[in-house]
């Protein structure tokens, strides 16, 4: 009898061993649909990634494509990781998880980079999404990035800002713009490019009118934002930017989130998800708290700008 319950205990836990093997040895696949190629964008990508392999997760297939900001292309990278049935998509801006969240209603969508989820249609609320869609805000704090604005050119009243009006998180984000500015008596000046090609053309008819130029995270300004920064010095325009990373591209400022924090942040989301640890379902959309204050001194000084040395004691960082 002994050696029989031997037998069925030994043949008990070899199948247990090997379901649990089964399990550890499973390939998550996880596609990465990102609009376009720009420093903010790409910092998310890789923290995303670094999370995963800093956390020591295994087994991660990771297919990544980029659309080259272009939505029927979006739309087509969408499709065909519905096709190779991946176990979820990060996806990596508005257009991108609109795109995704139009063709499958199953696999778990995690987005970042994204201004208003919402009125993007992409969750019912950022408390409770409600579907196979949440991920992380790229909201920006306005109300302190106006602030900034303030101690560093005192008396500014005129805004510009340039936008694409398709994007509806660049709508979003000047909706908000013109809100706060009305706070502070501002006026705002608008200035639309529908692609990166007419951007310079767009801050050249912003010359003369305003006392600042103000970027919020759109893609397609973002994508040219060098021809921006020309425009600015060339006619001593102080640019103030909503992303750290286009400091270092020639903005004189920026106070926002960092976008590799926040795909890191993001990551850890997905993590959870894969894990069983939480359902996408009832996972509220998440902010980063933390901000960031970003200057470049030098490219300050060519458009006709000396930063206090109050701001830049408070720098998280200090472009040379």
């Amino acid at each position: 009898m002994k050696t029989v319950f031997a037998i069925f205990l030994c043949f008990s836990l070899c199948i247990i061993s090997g379901a649990a093997s089964q399990a550890t040895d499973r390939v998550f696949h996880i596609g990465i649909s990102q609009i376009v190629e720009h420093p903010a964008l790409d910092a998310a990508r890789k923290g995303f990634v670094d999370d995963f392999k800093d956390s020591g997760f295994k087994n991660i297939n990771f297919n990544y494509k980029n659309a080259q900001n272009n939505r029927a292309v979006s739309g087509q990278i969408a499709r065909t990781f519905v096709g190779d049935k991946v176990d979820l998509v990060f996806t990596i801006s508005t257009p991108s998880s609109q795109d995704m969240a139009a063709v499958t209603k199953e696999i778990p969508i995690l987005f970042c980079a994204v201004t208003d989820p919402v009125t993007a249609g992409l969750v019912k609320s950022l408390e409770a999404p409600g579907g196979n869609v949440s991920g992380t805000t790229d909201r920006s704090p306005v109300a302190q990035q106006l602030d900034l604005v303030a101690k560093i050119l005192p008396g500014a009243k005129k805004l510009g800002t340039i936008y694409n009006a398709g994007e509806v998180n660049s709508v979003s984000s000047v909706r908000e713009i013109k809100a706060e500015a009305a706070k502070r008596d501002m006026t705002v000046v608008e200035a639309t490019a529908a692609s990166s090609s007419t951007v310079k053309m767009a801050a050249e008819s912003l010359v003369g009118k305003v006392d600042f130029i103000h970027v919020p995270t759109d893609n397609t300004v973002v994508l040219a934002l060098e021809s921006v920064v020309k425009v600015c010095r060339d006619t001593k325009i102080p640019l103030f930017a909503a992303d750290v990373d286009s400091v270092s591209r020639g903005a004189i400022a920026a106070l926002a989130v960092d976008y590799y924090r926040m795909g890191r942040q993001t990551g850890a989301m997905a993590r959870r998800v894969l894990e069983g640890q939480a359902k996408i379902t009832e996972m509220p959309v998440e902010f980063q708290k933390e901000l960031l204050l970003y200057l470049n001194p030098g490219q300050a000084e060519q458009m006709g700008v000396k930063l206090p040395d109050a701001i830049l004691k408070e720098a998280a960082k200090i472009i040379q």
